[in-house]
């Protein structure tokens, strides 16, 4: 049979770069080429280092492309380049990742290739949007699922949401994670000073959504914390939000900032935490909060839609906002231990509902339906 062909728009690139749809897409295709997929992903150069350009990797091949370097235009000016560079591949699927740049799937369209479309979230509920640019991602996400030929979500209630605004069927597949392996404390931990258990850990990029001022303020609440607060991520595009996020960290004692960590420095952080925490107001579905299981970790998480998605036990969730209840939520989650039950259920939830060798299989059975 002959190799699927597909183009891959949508993500900053990979590996080892920040952002729930990089890791996403850093899963996913290398196990589709492994499929026999003929795999081809449009990077973003800002995100990649010249020196770590690289041609393939793990069987997918890259081609880089500039962009503008804007919050705002980064995503559309990428996606037209990407656009006009995969009609000349002639692919079979074009697959586009997120609303932003699915603004762009007319076009798409127009030049005769197929389309399919992962929503990744609606992005207009994010705060860092102003309203010129919430209106275009409704756009985006309007146009993509009209002009797509298929149509993938990674949560239920995305599934939902598409067909109760536009009447179309999207495909249910989720976001997924790797078995861990623990990693035992060692060079990560003496770097900032950390004792295994002894931290409540988080890693996200620096955006409002995520919460992560509520969490600082609710460590601040916490009378002498016996723990330390360590957080992994940093932003994308500084902002006044990420700055003063900084800067309150930086005048609060036992708060850690380690920058955005990959690879075994981020095991060590995720294995040897006493309480993962992720107190955001949006998410599509969080990867970090599936790898946090994955360690078997007792996580503590605010109450949304998308973190109900998962099914913990009840006392596992907390208020949104309500930065009193987190702090309760910190001191009962490190004093609270998981139990082995609740441990099994999670190591057994990860392997069979959030297995990235069932979402690639998912995935390439989505490519087929719409090329036949």
């Amino acid at each position: 049979m002959e190799k699927l062909k597909i183009a891959v728009l949508g993500t900053r690139g990979f590996p080892e770069v920040q952002g729930g749809v990089e890791k996403h897409c850093e899963e996913l295709y290398p196990r589709l080429a492994g499929l026999g997929c003929d795999v081809t992903v449009f990077t973003r150069t800002p995100y990649i280092p010249k020196e770590k350009r690289k041609g393939q990797w793990r069987g997918v091949k890259f081609t880089h492309l500039g962009c503008m370097r804007t919050q705002s235009l980064e995503a559309v000016t990428h996606t037209f380049l990407g656009i006009i560079k995969a009609r000349k591949l002639s692919p079979d699927i074009l697959h586009i990742h997120a609303i932003g740049p699915s603004l762009l799937s007319p076009l798409a369209k127009l030049t005769g290739l197929k389309v399919v479309v992962t929503h990744h979230g609606p992005d207009y509920e994010r705060d860092k949007w102003g309203s010129f640019a919430k209106f275009m991602l409704r756009k985006g996400e309007m146009l993509g699922v009209l002009y797509s030929d298929g149509i993938i979500a990674i949560s239920r209630g995305i599934k939902e949401l598409v067909k109760d605004k536009y009447g179309r069927e999207a495909v249910f597949i989720p976001n997924g994670v790797n078995n861990s392996s623990r990693v035992p404390p060692g060079t990560e931990l003496r770097r900032w000073g950390l004792e295994a258990g002894g931290y409540v850990f988080t890693a996200c990029r620096f955006v409002p959504e995520k919460g992560l001022g509520d969490l600082i303020e609710a460590y601040r609440g916490v009378e002498d914390p016996p723990f330390k607060l360590v957080i992994a991520g940093d932003a994308d595009h500084e902002t006044d939000y990420s700055r003063g996020l900084k800067r309150l960290a930086s005048e609060t004692g036992g708060v850690v900032l380690t920058g955005f960590v990959t690879g075994e420095r981020l095991a060590e952080l995720f294995s040897n935490a006493g309480l993962f925490v992720l107190p955001s107001y949006y998410e599509g579905l969080p990867i970090t909060l599936l790898e946090a299981l994955s360690y078997a970790l007792p996580v503590m998480v605010s109450d949304i839609p998308q973190h109900r998605e998962v099914p913990l036990s009840e006392f596992r969730y907390f208020e949104k906002g309500n930065v009193r209840a987190l702090s309760r939520a910190l001191v009962e989650g490190l004093s609270r231990s998981i139990t082995e039950a609740e441990r099994q259920r999670y190591l057994s939830l990860v392997k069979t509902d959030y297995n990235w060798d069932t979402i690639a299989s998912k995935t390439l059975q989505v490519y087929r339906e719409v090329i036949r």
